[in-house]
């Protein structure tokens, strides 16, 4: 059975776009790199050859792995999701019952997810917790740092990205 991989439609259209310029552009730079490495004579000492092939393995690396997700895909409109529990895509707004602080994430896929911009996966810890949660309920989170203790205020389907 195939595991799906949930996404926005925003953060699959920025994998198509990766996987775009990694195929259209950066592939066909560092064949050029190489090649011009390569004219350079011993390949045993060439230290542009070896840092151009290692860049290739990379770009290639990631071309796989975009591909991969992006085949087993499952895209979600996040603007459309039920805000009666907090499933993926919605915008929750919790309060830290250690530190009284309040906190707002949008609930996204695990290559979305940027805590700097206010997203989590739904397959992190906090998370895990959050999803199917409602209004009032409390969230208990086993993180690595221990258990957190939140208290869901809101759950809306507004997006941030």
């Amino acid at each position: 059975m195939v595991e799906r991989v949930p996404m926005s439609k925003t953060g699959h259209l920025k994998l198509k776009e990766e996987l775009s310029h990694l195929e259209r552009v950066e592939r066909h730079t560092v064949v050029k790199a190489i090649e011009i490495a390569r004219e350079h004579g011993d390949l045993k000492e060439n230290a542009e050859y070896h840092a151009a092939k290692e860049r290739q393995g990379m770009i290639e690396g990631r071309i796989m792995d975009l591909k991969d997700k992006l085949g087993r895909a499952e895209v979600i409109d996040c603007t459309l999701v039920s805000c009666s529990r907090a499933v993926f895509g919605t915008v929750v707004e919790l309060l830290d019952m250690d530190t009284d602080e309040e906190v707002v994430y949008q609930l996204l896929g695990s290559e979305e997810s940027d805590v700097k911009k206010g997203s989590i996966s739904v397959f992190s810890p906090l998370g895990k917790s959050i999803l199917g949660k409602e209004v009032g309920d409390d969230v208990l989170a086993k993180t690595p740092g221990g258990t957190r203790e939140f208290e869901l205020i809101s759950i809306s389907s507004s997006t941030f990205k």
